[in-house]
């Protein structure tokens, strides 16, 4: 199935499910569960039926008929056996006599007695939620044939892209906020999680053991034979969330929740030292973290962050969660989180951790991301990453990327970076590493996107270079000849339409909108390629005014252990005849992105100072009047 085709199949289903939940009375909540638990019925069905195929292909037989399947023939393969009345199609034919929301509670029962790693965590209920025509109309949404394509993981993805949008609506709803795929993704790429086990100390709904599950699977591997995944979540709607997610996915993953799993104070699994990869995007900024249990916890090589002599507090938690993901790692283990900008500037006792870290020789790269990645935050935030198993000649080395000014406007609230824009700052750290070949590979993806664009191209001399394309040289020709394309489509589909009847006048219209929709998404995906090879070329690294800079551990100690990307890439040239608004307007802003980390550095100074006096009153006042 094409990426155009899935999306469409995403908008559609989501549209429809969102039109049904108006009839539920529901809020965004409460209908969360329901509907993602009919889109894992959904999925653990296609997995059974898949699943089932593949063992009667060698299946004995008996007086000429194969023996049925068996539950411990699905346990062989990590799959789950659906009895009967846990499958889809059984559901989808119930008698119109029969309770369906009764029928659908009893197959979540069925489903949970198969696979104990569930128990308690399926959602249940449905006949007072939703009425049987309502669970009917869902239940009809989610058997769209295209949801039976389990190679391509159609339906993991589509649970993901309804998790993402119910999270935005969630946000809305009570505050909560989920780490935004294009972070998760950022963060896998650079860590590479391959093997091992995995852990995220704040796991909320399970994106980045998702997307670590996606890496491997992509690179050839069973992820769940390589991979062993530990997550610990305090909100108990969040761990739910997460194995379902897990389930999905087909995942297997040990997460705890409730109090054992504030790992403010509990290594509920116990893995000091012996993770391979550790991945999170912890609550920033969190006060009132107690002194002394927290030391009792442990984890902490640096020592505490500051905290307040009178309160026995600590005023702000982010170097508490910096030490324990670097504890957590074993000799050659990777990390990657998320982390409030301020952290990378903070005074006191975390410039002291910060000092400590630096000079480990460990901290790998830091990437500074734009304002609004996140669906209820607006402020910028900060991607770091540690790697125990660094090469010597990298020892002495931290890669700065300041990507405050690259990504792709999803609305006026959102920013993303698309899957190319990934590619690209995943590249850099490539060529920081001397991975030369995976840029290269890199490479080669854009130009098989290229190559596989030309057939939207009607002049055959252009388009045979666009089927042609196996280099940089011309990159900058095809984007014209694209651009030109583009041009041409949108004067014949005017021209088409105003010819058209009435009848067919809608149809002409949908057909050149995708027809264009198309040649933009390769438009877009050669600016993308024209972005990493004007800087990098063919594959070597060097540093780029307002993007990029490999500092030193001694040009880290004489900025006063800053860690802070745009102290070390300074500001892009903008050129005087460069007629790309867009471009220009974010090169300009990369100078007052840098002026407003200042700003709030210095306010989170001046209020921890604050704090440190027992000025907490006033410090909340400051805030309450901001």
């Amino acid at each position: 199935m094409s990426q155009n085709n899935i999306k469409s199949l995403e908008n559609d289903l989501w549209e429809s499910a969102d039109a049904l939940r108006e009839g539920s009375k529901l809020s965004s909540q409460e209908y969360c569960m329901p509907v993602l638990g009919l889109i894992y019925l959904r999925y653990a069905f296609t997995r059974f039926k898949y699943v089932e195929a593949e063992i009667l292909k060698d299946r004995p037989s008996r007086n000429g008929v194969k023996l049925p399947v068996e539950s411990s023939d699905f346990k062989s393969k990590s799959a789950i056996f659906l009895p009967e009345n846990a499958r889809y199609d059984y559901l989808l034919n119930l008698p119109k006599d029969k309770n369906l929301g009764e029928a659908v509670d009893k197959a979540m029962e069925a489903i949970e007695k198969e696979c104990p790693d569930l128990s308690g965590i399926l959602p249940k209920n449905y006949q007072t939620i939703f009425k049987n025509d309502l669970l009917k109309d869902l239940l009809r949404l989610f058997n769209n044939d295209a949801l039976n394509e389990i190679k391509d993981d159609v339906i993991g993805r589509i649970y993901e892209y309804f998790l993402n949008k119910f999270a935005k609506n969630i946000a809305s709803d009570d505050g909560v906020f989920f780490t935004p795929k294009s972070l998760v993704r950022m963060i896998v790429n650079i860590i590479q999680p391959t093997h091992g086990k995995i852990l995220d100390p704040a796991c909320g709904s399970g994106g980045m053991f998702v997307s670590s599950g996606d890496f491997v699977n992509a690179n050839g591997i069973n992820a769940s034979d390589k991979l062993t995944f530990f997550g610990q979540e305090k909100v108990e709607f969040n761990a739910k969330l997460c194995k379902m997610n897990m389930a999905v996915h087909g995942l297997n993953a040990k997460i705890i929740s409730g109090d054992e799993a504030n790992s403010f104070y509990n290594d509920y699994h116990k893995l000091e030292g012996k993770c391979d990869f550790v991945m999170a995007n912890p609550p920033f900024n969190v006060n009132k973290v107690k002194y002394e249990a927290a030391l009792n916890a442990g984890r902490l090589p640096f020592g505490l962050p500051g905290y307040n002599e009178k309160t026995k507090e600590i005023g702000n938690a982010n170097y508490l969660w910096i030490s324990y993901f670097y504890a957590y790692l074993n000799e050659t283990g990777r990390a990657g989180f998320v982390m409030a900008s301020s952290a990378t500037d903070s005074q006191h006792a975390d410039r002291d951790i910060r000092q400590k870290l630096v000079e480990t020789g460990d901290v790998d790269v830091i990437l500074s991301v734009g304002n609004n990645f996140f669906y209820t935050l607006s402020l910028p935030c900060t991607l770091w990453f540690f790697d125990k198993g660094k090469k010597d000649e990298l020892k002495n080395k931290v890669l700065f990327i300041d990507a405050r000014n690259y990504f792709t406007v999803v609305d006026r609230n959102l920013n993303e970076w698309t899957k190319w824009q990934i590619k690209n700052l995943t590249s850099i750290v490539h060529l920081y590493r001397g991975e030369i070949e995976k840029y290269k590979a890199v490479l080669e993806e854009y130009f098989d996107a290229i190559r596989a664009g030309a057939l939207f191209i009607d002049d055959l001399e252009k388009r045979d270079l666009l089927t042609e394309c196996n280099s940089i040289e011309h990159l900058h020709e095809i984007l014209a000849i694209t651009q030109e394309q583009i041009k041409i489509c949108e004067e014949t589909a005017q021209k088409a339409e105003a010819q058209a009847d009435r009848k067919s006048k809608k149809a002409i219209k949908q057909a050149n909108e995708d027809m264009i929709a198309n040649i933009k998404e390769n438009e877009e995906i050669i600016k993308q390629a024209i972005w990493l090879t004007d800087k990098f070329g063919e594959g070597t690294y060097a540093d780029i005014a307002g993007l990029c800079k490999i500092a030193t551990r001694a040009e880290i100690a004489e900025k006063n252990y800053s860690l802070t990307p745009g102290a070390y890439v300074g500001v892009a040239e903008v050129m005087e005849d460069d007629e790309n608004f867009e471009e220009r307007m974010k090169e300009i802003h990369v100078e007052l992105n840098k002026l407003q980390d200042e700003s709030n550095n210095l306010m989170a100074t001046i209020n921890a100072n604050l704090k440190e006096l027992g000025l907490e009153e006033y410090v909340e006042s400051r805030h309450a009047n901001a």
